[in-house]
């Protein structure tokens, strides 16, 4: 038996999980204390340490007096660390995110003597399909996975393929896992028979000769004393998990192919309840990552002076923190859920931090009655933004062009009117500020003290003048500027800037905007990549029934469903309908009660117009429904789990806002409820327009994933045919546009999209969809998220290809952005300016920084066909880049332009410099 089995001892270290991270911290210190002294007393042991880099971070904070003999072990090769910074879920975090979670880990590692060259992905939830290129262009070329493999594998190793055909040799973990050898010595006697056990089974997945890999751990488990000793007595030698992987080549040549993700329930649990329970933290994740991603970075690239690396270093360190695999997932105890929401909310504020102080000096260039508009994408783009202006003048722009606008709201001019004694009201002023606005003016007429405020100030306020003059008052008055919220149609450049500001009407050029219609604007103000130039500018009508802006009609029926006609005819009949079941399973895994009862017809519906058009058209539709309160149990319950749902109803009004808008061939909704009811599942349901598509495509991580509506199963757990969605998920004629990753399923010529899923524990023992437990039975009240949930999505029609959907989920995803401008008042409006052009069909911006003096685009071809990415703004030179960032061949620059020839799906890094 000599050399058959490599023995790789290793812990699964879950950073946060059935307990917080700082109460599983104090484990892992005392762990790795006895792996360094483990290591130095016995030269033989190797250690792999769970592939993340956050294991070693989390103890060198606690003890960094270990620091070079961590170290020491790394450089010798005897303790494998890295690549990952952290084991992350795959489907709950962005693409960007995936490439910067091993580019923190790989740079670490590296500080410590270099990182294990394997993509170990042992415990991940199922694996996302373009993991094999990332791992390749960040110069890894083997991977290592246990969950998620199909039946169509039949050997410890295979060569996954991404889309774009890029391919890496892959080590499977069969027949237990990451501790497929963790019985081999759990203790001295039958350790022989046992490992004659382990060859006969590993045999058949490993053929006949070569050694067999033995993963020696399990979950947070330590090193065992002697075991050298003991590896050496059944003829067995020990390494890491890289030195066994690595002594093989890395070419794929002859193996079998996988394709794509890896999501099959055939050979072990992929646990796809994760993915909607505790929404709120895919909310939170997927805000803080656009802000990081697509408004902080690119807009201080672009626009910035200093770059603010240390602020966006932190805003990323708590993203890829957040990605764990118990983490964003929400499978953890509460606690470990209030730890991840707040790391989200820090990114988000640091990326906000980021966007404020690179929009402030552009703010300032803005007159103070004016709102500066940035655009984040990286196309031309007309679009309705909302601003708040002063005043009731029409909307011009920088050139003094007329903006189409539709006032929204008024806010309230009259913000005190009471008697008092007018030295207290004096105590409301701080400086010339006063209830949260600035001193213009003010006078005192008839015994009234009245102070006019305005959001600026040019006057020079002294209190002690009006405390002169108070003799006879006796009622105070504090009067508003008129301010409004408008909707106004905006153009503008590609990752740049614009402006308006109101104008009175004798200084607009050409005809006054409230009286333009939209139809007299001409067609080139519509760049054709975001607006059909024969239909955009139309203007949007609406009332209780219909809302129509030439490219989409939407009819609201008695129950509170839409009707979706596109341009081309595409019609889709009864969506929105809100459907609620029961859920009496854990955050892992769905299960209906033994008795369900579905409700999906309210008992009451009421509409309400909230406006009319030009440019927005909106009607908020309020349906009631009695849902269940909770789950209870059966009478004369079975041994297995029989639980129904409860007879107590609870009265629950769900509020779904319908806006169209000029310009978009989609309809927005903002659905919300406060959620009273426990152990339920409430989904949006949209029907089909051809209802017998049998497949689904779902944007995720750098591509666009086609599916089968039926998952392959075999193993224990029951397939349900529940997937993730990114930005968006299309399915026989219609597509739902994202704000964040959402769960659903394509079943009954409908597609449903997961609102809610409301559980009350971690696991439970008893799962009707799982024969096992995938955890401890620990209640997690939080889970059942109460109070009050709102989603905001967009269902489009379409005729042809999903391919038609991804430039207008760019844009919904990534709304212009409104600063109010901070300049002398007298200024006139800047120039508007472009920052960086990509164009190209399919061709998605997925990251701009700024890196060593150069600045790093990367793009992605979501296409199934080759394209062409052209990358225009005044470029001077160019080079590729891998995922790391280390610079490849120089690309020819064309007068200012790169253009950048890409492969189906394939990721793509240009450092450049501009002018």
């Amino acid at each position: 038996m000599s050399t058959e089995i490599v023995v790789v001892p290793h812990t699964h270290w879950d950073r946060e999980w059935y307990e917080p991270f700082q109460r599983f911290r104090l484990r892992l210190v005392a762990l790795l204390d006895e792996v360094l002294d483990t290591m130095e007393r016995e030269p033989e042991y190797r250690f792999t340490l769970d592939g993340q880099l956050a294991c070693v971070d989390d103890y060198l904070e606690v003890r960094p007096e270990n620091r070079d003999r961590v170290a020491a072990l790394v450089k010798s090769g005897r303790l494998a660390v890295g690549p990952w910074q952290i084991l992350l879920d795959e489907f709950l975090c962005s693409g960007e995110n995936i490439v910067r979670n091993l580019e923190l880990g790989m740079d670490r590692a590296d500080k410590l003597g270099g990182a294990m060259p394997v993509g170990y992905l042992p415990d991940m939830f199922g694996h996302a399909a373009q993991m094999p290129q990332i791992l390749r262009k960040a110069g890894l070329a083997y991977a290592c996975v246990y969950r998620g493999v199909p039946s169509s594998v039949t050997t410890d190793v295979f060569a996954w393929v991404a889309p774009d055909g890029t391919a890496v040799r892959t080590q499977y973990l069969p027949v237990g896992g990451y501790g497929n050898g963790a019985h081999l010595f759990h203790d001295g006697q039958g350790a022989g028979e046992r490992a004659a056990a382990f060859v006969r089974t590993m045999r058949e997945w490993h053929g006949p000769e070569g050694p067999l890999l033995a993963m020696y751990g399990a979950d947070h488990s330590a090193p065992v004393r002697g075991l050298p000793e003991m590896v050496a007595a059944i003829g067995a030698r020990m390494n890491t998990l890289s030195g066994y992987i690595g002594a093989y080549p890395a070419s794929v040549d002859g193996l079998p192919k996988v394709h794509g993700e890896l999501r099959s329930h055939a050979r072990a649990n992929i646990l796809p309840g994760v993915i909607s329970v505790r929404a709120h933290l895919k909310q939170a994740m997927g805000r803080a990552e656009r802000m990081v991603e697509r408004y902080a970075e690119p807009l201080a690239t672009l626009w910035g002076a200093e770059w603010p690396g240390r602020f966006l270093d932190m805003a990323w360190w708590r993203l890829v923190d957040a990605s764990g695999h118990d983490s964003v997932t929400g499978c953890g105890v509460d606690e470990t859920a209030q730890q991840v929401a707040a790391r989200i909310a820090e990114a988000e504020h640091l990326g906000q931090a980021v966007r404020d102080l690179v929009t402030a000096p552009l703010a300032r260039a803005v007159p103070s009655d004016g709102v500066l508009i940035v655009n984040p994408t990286p196309a031309a783009r007309l679009g309705v933004v909302v601003v708040d202006v002063a005043g009731v003048d029409p909307l011009v722009g920088p050139s003094g062009e007329p903006v189409p606008s539709q006032p929204l709201e008024y806010a309230a001019t009259l913000l005190l009117d009471e008697e008092m004694d007018p030295a207290t009201a004096l105590t409301f002023v701080h400086g010339t500020e006063l209830y949260g606005q600035q001193i213009t003016g003010w006078k005192i007429e008839d015994g009234t003290l009245e102070f006019t405020v305005a959001r600026e100030t040019s006057v020079v306020f002294d209190p002690d003048d009006v405390r002169a003059a108070l003799d006879g008052v006796t009622r105070v008055r504090i009067v508003a500027e008129p301010r409004r919220t408008v909707a106004a149609l905006v153009e503008a450049p590609p990752l740049g800037h614009t402006s308006l500001r109101p104008a009175p009407r004798d200084h607009v050029y050409g005809p006054d905007p409230a009286d333009l219609p939209l139809s007299h604007l001409p067609g080139e103000h519509h760049p054709s990549c975001w607006l059909s130039s024969d239909s955009a500018t139309l203007p949007v009508r609406g009332d209780e029934e219909i809302l129509d802006n030439g490219l989409l009609r939407v009819v609201i029926a008695g129950d509170g469903t839409l009707t979706l006609v596109g341009q081309d005819g595409t019609t889709v009949t009864g969506a929105g309908r809100i459907v609620d079941g029961g859920d009496v399973g854990d955050t892992y895994n769905f299960a209906p009660p033994l008795a369900d009862l579905m409700v999906s017809e309210p008992s009451y519906v009421a509409s309400e117009v909230i406006c009319t058009g030009p440019l927005v058209a909106a009607v908020e539709i309020r349906r009631t429904y009695d849902w269940p309160a909770s789950s209870e149990l059966a009478d004369g319950a079975p041994e297995l789990p029989s639980i129904t749902r409860g007879s107590r109803l609870e009265e629950v009004v769900v509020t779904t806002r319908v806006e169209l808008r000029a310009g978009e061939p989609f309809v927005r909704l903002h659905v919300e409820f406060d959620n009273r009811c426990a152990d339920h599942r409430v989904r949006l349901h949209v029907p089909l327009p051809s209802p017998s598509a049998a497949q689904s495509h779902a944007e995720g991580q750098f591509a666009v994933i086609t599916r089968d509506l039926k998952p392959e199963g075999g193993c224990g757990e029951t397939p349900l045919p529940t997937f993730p969605a990114s930005s968006w998920v299309a399915a026989g004629g219609v597509a739902a546009l994202l704000e964040h990753v959402t769960e659903y399923e394509v079943a009954d010529g409908e597609l449903a999209l997961t609102l809610l899923r409301s559980v009350g524990y971690l696991s439970r023992n008893r799962n009707t969809n799982r024969p096992e437990p995938a955890g401890p039975q620990l209640p997690t009240p939080a889970a059942q998220s109460r109070g009050v949930r709102s989603v905001s999505l967009a269902l489009m029609p379409y005729q042809g290809s999903w391919e038609e959907v991804v430039p207008h989920a760019e844009s919904f995803r990534h709304d212009l952005l409104a600063v109010p401008g901070t300049g002398e008042p007298f200024l006139p409006l800047p120039a508007s300016a472009a920052g960086l052009s990509v164009a190209g069909d399919g061709v998605v911006m997925t990251s701009l920084r700024d890196r060593d003096g150069w600045r790093e685009l990367r793009v992605v071809a979501l296409t199934p066909n080759s394209t062409e990415a052209v990358i225009s703004g005044d470029l001077v030179e160019a080079r590729h880049a891998d995922l790391r960032g280390r610079p490849g061949e120089y690309v020819q620059v064309t007068d200012g332009v790169v253009r950048l020839p890409l492969s189906s799906w394939e990721i793509a890094t240009i450092q450049f410099r501009q002018l």
